[in-house]
């Protein structure tokens, strides 16, 4: 079917995901919970965008639900991180987001998780979801479950709005890129009454018609960015279509990448709960580890994906977790990503004592050398990784995710580490490489590349 993915189900309506598809996928989620011993309650949630067919394809999702005897709780539209929070909050079993994150409009999908907003990726669930919409469909149940609608939008704004401590007026600058961000943030922001904010596309609209929900694309923050040099704000965030990603730029324009992001935030929270263990994604500077150790937390290095950070994050009493895509997690957040509390975490920081900008914050933490994330066209991924370790066979090497070499480290001259990790949906290759000096991270980088092959442009 193709649409099973890592972490999520996501395709192209209705070519690949259609009303009748989501309906066994409703049906299919229901199951699957049942059969890991997780349907105790027989009581499920669904939350979904904005865009112009998730109305049917939610409808649909609950009506596979109800097919297999399970209470609804229709929560209506939701971003996933208050549909994350109303998951976490009610005694449901589990539930689903119907959204297509960051993807065009034509696309729609969902994020699904257990009790708790455990999440269900393909290492837990997804796989068997497919196989049960492949399967020929079972009787429905003998007693048709029941839906509800629910409006959860005003306790989620209080949670949200419960991590705010911010200590005098600040100006900020928001591009909801007409996701989601647009429907949550209002209710949010009329409790924050120390956040001067000026927006851009809050309006949700499913066809994007501004610019494309992404935020790691440099160039969709270029509204945000000549927003906040014309209003002279102290920092800009622009959302993702989900609002479960966020980037930021400081009050010059300039992007502070999510990894240094990571640093600035765990500084913040290890203030309040200091020597609890900070998780980061492996390919983040080794800036964020050492900020960490520095702020007398626990740096823990895991694997791309959000659901491996949350599960470390539960395993090991993490307060917080970053990754370079832009997802911010935090434990009191039922232990999920939101770049809304994200954006309120960095307006606490910036609003106390001693008053240092965002520029000011991020700019000592410039102090290493990284290529950004590089892509190559790969057709046989593990031969590539296989060549890379022969290479560099008397570097520390580890396969938590694809191939990391390391030579040296924080205390040595000279030091270089990367990281090449297949991609979970292309026939890529992403190459990640920091070093303790531009002119060493050139050097490696072009040998790096000269046994992957052209980058993708």
């Amino acid at each position: 079917m193709g649409i099973f993915k890592a972490y999520d189900i996501r395709g192209l309506v209705p070519k690949e995901l259609d009303a009748a598809l989501a309906r066994r996928i409703g049906r299919g989620f229901a199951r699957l919970l049942e059969q890991q011993g997780l349907l105790t309650r027989r009581r499920l949630l669904v939350g979904r965008d904005m865009r112009t067919h998730s109305p049917e394809i939610a409808a649909a999702v609950i009506e596979g639900m109800r097919d297999h005897g399970c209470d609804v709780l229709d929560i209506g539209l939701a971003s996933t991180p208050m549909a994350y929070f109303a998951i976490g909050s009610q005694d449901v079993d589990g539930g689903l987001n119907v959204t297509a994150s960051h993807n065009p409009g034509e696309y729609n999908g969902m994020k699904l998780c257990s009790r708790g907003a455990r999440p269900i990726s393909a290492a837990n669930g997804i796989l068997e979801i497919e196989q049960f919409c492949r399967a020929a469909q079972l009787p429905p149940a003998a007693r048709r479950g029941s839906v509800t609608q629910l409006d959860l939008l005003g306790a989620y704004a209080d949670h949200v709005a419960g991590f705010a401590r911010i200590e005098r007026p600040i100006t900020i600058g928001i591009d909801a890129a007409n996701g989601m961000a647009g429907y949550t943030l209002p209710s949010i922001l009329e409790r924050l009454p120390n956040v001067r904010a000026k927006t851009l596309f809050m309006e949700p609209d499913g066809t994007f018609p501004n610019h494309e929900a992404n935020p790691l694309k440099e160039e969709n923050l270029d509204g945000v960015r000549e927003l906040v040099r014309r209003e002279k704000l102290e920092l800009g965030v622009g959302f993702d279509g989900d609002a479960d990603r966020c980037c930021f730029v400081d009050e010059t324009g300039r992007t502070v990448a999510a990894d240094l992001m990571t640093a600035i935030l765990a500084r913040e929270l290890l203030a309040k709960k200091p020597s609890r263990p900070v998780v980061y994604d492996l390919r983040s500077s080794w800036v964020v580890k050492e900020e960490i150790a520095r702020a007398g937390g626990v740096p823990l290095r895991d694997r791309v994906g959000h659901s491996f950070i949350k599960a470390t994050m539960r395993n090991h009493g993490a307060i917080f977790g970053g990754e370079l895509s832009g997802h911010f997690y935090f434990a009191d957040n039922f232990t999920s990503d939101s770049g809304v509390i994200a954006m309120v975490t960095a307006m606490n920081l910036l609003s106390r004592e001693p008053r240092l900008s965002l520029s000011q914050r991020a700019a000592g933490l410039r102090r290493y050398f990284s290529t950004g994330e590089i892509n190559f066209h790969v057709e046989d991924k593990q031969a590539a990784i296989a060549a890379l370790k022969l290479r560099y066979a008397d570097a520390r090497q580890d396969e938590l995710d694809g191939i990391t070499l390391e030579y040296g480290d924080l205390k040595s001259k000279e030091w270089w580490w990367c990281n090449v990790r297949p991609s979970n949906t292309e026939p890529l290759l992403r190459l990640n490489l920091e070093a303790s000096s531009a002119a060493l991270r050139e050097l490696r980088r072009n040998e790096v590349v000269a046994l992957l092959g052209e980058p993708e442009a």
